[in-house]
This record gives structure tokens, sequence and C-alpha cells, in this order.
């Protein structure tokens, strides 16, 4: 993930980078997003997955996969 969010976002409009989402040097958008995160977000337990989903909406750039497991876990 670390590769690819370093590659696309070099010279890219960084204001763009929220939640995931970068714009790279072309304009195009793109997000970053590990696959790890759509299995906690379809947990079959509510509490796990809002709380991811707080936690990622408050992300401000790269996602932070620390950070949303420890929501995940509570």
């Amino acid at each position: 993930m670390d590769y690819f969010w370093d590659k696309l976002s070099e010279g890219g409009d960084e204001k763009a980078q929220v939640c995931g989402w970068l714009k790279h040097k072309f304009g195009v958008s793109w997000q970053i997003v590990p696959s790890k995160l759509t299995e906690m977000i379809c947990s079959p337990d509510p509490e796990r997955s809002e709380g991811v989903m707080k936690a990622l909406l408050q992300t401000k750039a790269k996602i932070d996969m620390r950070s949303l497991e420890q929501a995940y876990e509570g």
C-alpha cells in the first residue's frame, strides 16, 4: 500500500488527499484501499464495522491500518 501511495501521490495535489484518496500529477484521482478494509467494513458485528467507518472518515490522507484495526477491535 505504501509503495502505490508514494508513487501515485508524487507530484500530486496534497489538498486532494483524504480518506485514502489522492490525485496524481496528471490530475487522475485514485483511492488506495487495503483488501483487509473491506473485510472489516463487512463485519457481521455492526459495532465493529461502524467503528472502522468512523475511524476511516477521520483519515486525513493515506489510510492508517493500525488505527482502523484498533477501531475494529474496540
